[in-house]
Order: structure tokens, then C-alpha cells, then sequence
């Protein structure tokens, strides 16, 4: 899957432009130059995946929504908390009972 430079750079821009930052601001809190950022953002450079990783935390997005635009589910920790209680035995039964919650909130959303 071939990813455009343009394409991300246009949603880096979107999304600091969303969270009502400037260049400056996401530069420093990336820890790369304004004029970096700038040429990132028309899809003029590349940059390094632990430059992704920085604009991504900076961003508060996943590295695949800047890379792709796909946005990744993320599980709330305080539900990985309460599931790691469960013993593997107990998994089964417990994504049972949370196929019926899920049908139950389907059917008041219709």
C-alpha cells in the first residue's frame, strides 16, 4: 500500500489546524523545525517514523490516521482493566453476555 506525501501532509495540517495549533506550536511540541513542518505539510518531505510518532502524540492520533486516514478503535483502558480480571476460562461466557449488551444497545438505537 503506497502512501502520498501530499495526502498526509494535508491531514497533519487538518488535524493541527483542528486542535487550533500553529506551525510553531506543533513544530516545538514535535521537536522539528517550523520550516520542516511547513515542507510536510504540502507533501514536499518525508520524515522519519520517529518523527510520525512525535506529530502523531502531538496530534493525539494514531501513526496509521496520519498515515492512512483510517481511524484505529481503541479499547477505554478501564475496560482492558476490568477484562484482564477474567480468567481465559471465563472469556468465552463474558463475550457472550457482551454480544447480548451489544444487541440490546442496536436495538435502541433503531
Amino acid at each position: 500500500m503506497g502512501y502520498s506525501c501530499r495526502d498526509i501532509g494535508h491531514r497533519i495540517r487538518f488535524l493541527r489546524e483542528a486542535n487550533n495549533l500553529t506551525r510553531d506550536s506543533l513544530s516545538e511540541m514535535a521537536d522539528i523545525s517550523t520550516k520542516f513542518l511547513y515542507e510536510i505539510e504540502l507533501g514536499k518531505k518525508g520524515f522519519t517514523v520517529e518523527v510520525l510518532f512525535k506529530l502523531a502524540k502531538a496530534l493525539n492520533v494514531s501513526c496509521d490516521y496520519i498515515l492512512s486516514g483510517n481511524e484505529v478503535k481503541k479499547i477505554p483502558e478501564k475496560m482492558i482493566d476490568v477484562l484482564e480480571c477474567f480468567s481465559p476460562g471465563q472469556m468465552g461466557r463474558v463475550q457472550d453476555i457482551l454480544r447480548v449488551v451489544q444487541e440490546l444497545c442496536a436495538g435502541e438505537d433503531a
